[in-house]
């Protein structure tokens, strides 16, 4: 059973069920989506993600959703706050935010869109002091989308991730805080 947690103009923003890790792994894992994001990942690798996101909402409310469009009922992305979990960074249990958008829905805004709504999510209900973002310097949209948020870049929380190729280190974070989303708003 799924859980609505926001809507937007043209998405609602839903909690991952036990069903859905073949539907990402077949919309979502493709090599032009997953190319920043450590590549394409095995079913069982998406199937442990979801599990762990699944008791994330249980334990604390929160945790990744699926983007469903509106229009056509279809899922175009994969949004949501975690815990920074990666061990090498400096800010574990940190409230991190990420995202991702099906390839054939890119550049409609649908990032936007949703990280918007996670972002009064993050700060109004999950009551999150501060959220980061992680990414690397070669990913250029996603950093583009954190500044577009009001996320500032904090070099002192970059490390590099031996997972991640060159190109895609170090990790880089963006950081916002409660005040300075509340202040833009």
């Amino acid at each position: 059973m799924t859980d609505i947690v926001a809507e937007t103009a043209r998405l609602v923003l839903r909690t991952i069920d036990e069903g859905d890790a073949a539907l990402q792994h077949r919309l979502l894992n493709t090599p032009a989506v997953m190319a920043r994001l450590g590549g394409v990942k095995e079913l069982h690798e998406i199937e442990a993600k979801h599990a762990k996101g699944m008791a994330l909402y249980a334990r604390e409310g929160f945790s990744f959703l699926f983007m469903i469009e509106k229009a056509t009922g279809e899922m175009v992305g994969h949004c949501g706050i975690k815990r920074v979990d990666n061990p090498l960074a400096p800010n574990p249990g940190d409230h991190e935010i990420g995202w991702l958008v099906r390839e054939d829905r890119w550049r409609r805004g649908y990032a936007e869109e949703a990280m918007r709504a996670v972002l009064d999510w993050a700060f109004t209900r999950v009551g999150a002091p501060h959220v980061v973002a992680l990414t690397s310097k070669a990913n250029v949209g996603s950093w583009k989308l954190m500044e577009k948020l009001g996320m500032v870049r904090r070099e002192d929380l970059d490390f590099e991730d031996p997972a991640f190729p060159p190109q895609d280190n170090p990790t880089i974070q963006y950081w916002l805080t409660r005040q300075q989303w509340e202040s833009a708003q």
